[in-house]
């Protein structure tokens, strides 16, 4: 289900409603509203009040005994219930523990106490979450937390799906072990492998003493793939030996190690169009794409971007030793009028550019610097109001569509809107290739549509 369709679920419940269902399985979830009594039938039949399409649920595998305390009885599937470790026995209804898992066959479910769509923003040291389809997601990555599941994050560059894989791995039994990164696009492909693999002493020029990778060193932990999607695919080839089989072989070594990481990979590409091109292998897809939850470009939260700025700016100052200036009403519709192709990242640099050249108590429109060369973004905010959903622009249009914007904004300098997507200048000028967009003149000049 898409995380605003799960909104609107929230949206149109009934105030007070005891608790939400969070339901999970390889490759998707979903997030139901209960109601306070009755019963619920979960099932892989088309008439199941809350229908599950995988392939080790029963047509109707459970129901759900709504009320207090929440009750589920096993309908003596071959699969059947389990509750910390025990299966339940059949025809008798068993409490579920607020927040505990419960595995229906390979499907995961758990409770979770109601959220008023009303809440206050919830901020933590990198975060503020005050829009009702982010509170959604950030309840299906909390129970995904605590699963073993592989989760995968899609979303555009600078949305914040490193911060939310941090968050996830908080939520995780493993916690405590290591939480390790790499970015796929930010090494050439010898690099990436021995980041990931490690390398015995001798195996290349330079490696003169031997070295564990970073899923030996994650053992135990969280390895968090960013930017997966543009994994070669011999690496691709040889990171499916690790998921399948929890052994790693360092380049020069002729014995595999056992290793046990959990994986959360993020990528701003369609994988499934990968898969479809020959880029990106389907078996890797497959075992990476445990859950996907797909996080919202900024500019379909607007009510988040002014607590966010207020929160960068308030961050920002105390790193200069300062306190905070105020937003004007102003310079707050500005800011959520502009279309952040960005996202929070992009958010982050103009709020920390605008510190430095506001000398009063309160950061005025006039005062946001939005690019260093000067571009300044619409004076007057749009409606708030989603795009229509028949609208007929695919994903391909909509980057398109950022792209052209970015650079025209930064008078078609490549490397400033590069910088700005959040990618690399040789990222960039690929994308102008797939998306048929002339490359910008040196010295200037505003993109051709």
């Amino acid at each position: 289900m898409d995380p605003r369709e799960v909104a609107t679920v929230a949206l149109d419940a009934a105030q007070g409603s005891p608790s939400q269902l969070v339901v999970m399985w390889k490759g998707g979830h979903s997030v139901h509203v209960l109601p306070a009594t009755g019963t619920m039938v979960l099932g892989r039949a088309a008439d199941a009040d809350i229908p599950i399409d995988d392939a080790s649920m029963s047509r109707r595998h459970a129901t759900l005994h709504l009320g207090s305390p929440i009750r589920i009885e096993d309908h003596g599937g071959p699969n059947g219930v389990v509750i910390a470790g025990k299966k339940l026995v059949q025809g008798v209804p068993t409490p579920i523990p607020a927040g505990a898992l419960v595995h229906l066959g390979a499907v995961l479910i758990s409770l979770v106490e109601h959220q008023a769509t009303a809440a206050a923003p919830k901020a933590s040291s990198d975060l503020v979450v005050c829009d009702p389809v982010m509170q959604r997601v950030h309840q299906v990555l909390e129970v995904a937390g605590r699963s073993k599941m592989s989760l995968l994050l899609l979303g555009e560059t600078g949305v914040g799906k490193e911060i939310l894989a941090a968050r996830v791995h908080a939520a995780s039994p493993r916690a405590d072990k290591p939480f390790l990164k790499v970015n796929c696009a930010a090494l050439v492909e010898s690099l990436l492998e021995a980041e990931l693999f490690g390398y015995e002493r001798g195996a290349f020029t330079g490696a003169v003493q031997a070295k564990a990778g970073l899923l030996e060193a994650a053992s135990g932990g969280t390895l968090f793939l960013d930017e997966v999607g543009e994994m070669p695919l011999s690496t691709q080839a040889k990171l499916l030996r690790v998921l399948e089989c929890g052994e790693v072989v360092r380049v020069g070594a002729l014995k595999p190690r056992s290793v046990d990481v959990r994986f959360v990979s993020a990528t701003n590409r369609d994988l499934r169009e990968q898969v479809a091109l020959g880029r990106f292998r389907e078996d890797l897809f497959f075992r990476l794409d445990g859950v996907s939850v797909k996080i919202p470009p900024l500019r379909e939260r607007r009510s988040e971007i002014v607590p966010i700025a207020t929160w960068l700016l308030t961050q920002a100052a105390a790193a200069e030793g300062r306190s905070a200036p105020k937003l004007s009403e102003a310079a707050a519709a500005r800011l959520t009028a502009h279309p952040w192709p960005g996202n929070v990242r992009e958010l982050r640099n103009v709020m920390q550019r605008s510190l430095l050249f506001c000398s009063g108590d309160v950061l005025d429109a006039t005062e946001l610097h939005f690019d260093s060369m000067g571009y300044e973004a619409p004076r007057e905010a749009p409606a708030p109001d989603a795009p229509s959903p028949n609208t007929p622009e695919g994903p391909n249009d909509e980057k398109r569509r950022r792209v052209l914007e970015t650079l025209e904004a930064c008078g078609g300098n490549q490397t400033r809107a590069a910088e700005i997507l959040g990618v690399s200048r040789r990222t960039l000028q690929t994308w102008l290739i797939e998306l048929d967009i002339r490359r910008p003149r040196a010295g200037g000049g505003k993109s051709p549509a």
